[in-house]
């Protein structure tokens, strides 16, 4: 478990039972995403699912916000973005960067676990574009969110226009972006962004652990072709992910785990499936 022998300054990881709860770690700085953040994040998580460390991922946090957004420490001081000097090296510098900060996020989407996020509080600016990009979203009944970008002169740039059009109904996300305005968990459950609305953080993350290990008792090799399957369908025609359903199917399904589910029934017991195989790197670093 070399994922668990690592320092970092932004989370906490916990694995239990197959599940992976990790817990932004910054409460007096509101969770803002650091530098650090948008590096450990992908780093994290990717390890998780490179070592097969766990079948879900639950992102929860600490403190007063779940996230108050992006630090602007990332774009000010003395190792931060440049944004002087010559134009065209600038635009082309902060291009790299952005998508950077959008290879961090986009890592929650890649990996093969489905990850579920734990909400409460304020959920601002770049902590949208997180939680968009998550499998599964819970809140809070006091949790709030914003694209808070709009309302700071910007356009929100790492993926909250880019997924939540797919999430809730687009009329309805173009007036949260071109406002800037928050919407409460409540109004978010019922456009379909948040899956359920709990009372207190901690029924939330009771809430949301016992969703983790109805997913964890699933074969996870079913499991990562659901998300595989869902992701790719919601990029492409119905057509096409018929297709690659198809083609999917023909080359991953096997009876073993059918039949251990079919067994684990017929003796009234739990099913136990073997994990999905780590991904060793072609080059070892």
């Amino acid at each position: 478990m070399a994922v668990l022998e690592r320092k970092f300054t932004c989370f906490e990881v916990n694995i239990k039972d197959h599940i992976a709860h990790i817990q932004m770690s910054r409460p007096n700085e509101l969770n803002t995403m650091n530098k650090a953040f948008w590096q450990e994040l992908p780093r994290l998580v990717k390890a998780l699912d490179d070592e097969a460390l766990a079948r879900v991922i639950v992102i929860s946090s600490t403190g007063k916000h779940f996230s108050a957004g992006m630090d602007l420490g990332v774009f000010m001081g003395g190792d931060a973005v440049p944004l002087t000097g010559d134009p065209g090296r600038m635009a082309e510098n902060l291009r790299r960067v952005v998508m950077q900060l959008q290879a961090s996020l986009s890592a929650l989407e890649e990996i093969r676990i489905p990850v579920l996020v734990a909400i409460h509080g304020g959920c601002i600016g770049g902590a949208l574009d997180l939680v968009c990009a998550a499998d599964c979203r819970y809140a809070t009944e006091d949790a709030f969110f914003t694209i808070k970008e709009t309302e700071l002169g910007m356009t929100a740039d790492v993926g909250t226009l880019q997924r939540f059009p797919a999430l809730a109904p687009p009329g309805l996300v173009r007036e949260l972006a071109y406002t800037g305005r928050k919407f409460s968990a409540q109004e978010a459950k019922e456009m379909g962004l948040i899956n359920a609305v709990f009372p207190d953080h901690e029924s939330l993350i009771e809430g949301v652990l016992e969703v983790a290990k109805l997913i964890a008792r699933n074969s996870p090799l079913a499991v990562a072709g659901c998300k595989e399957m869902i992701n790719y369908s919601r990029d492409h025609s119905v057509e096409d992910s018929l297709q690659y359903m198809a083609t999917w199917q023909a080359g991953m399904f096997r009876p073993n785990d059918m039949i251990k589910s079919f067994a684990a029934k017929q003796q009234k017991t739990e099913a136990k499936f073997d994990d999905i195989w780590p991904q060793k790197p072609l080059f070892e670093k």
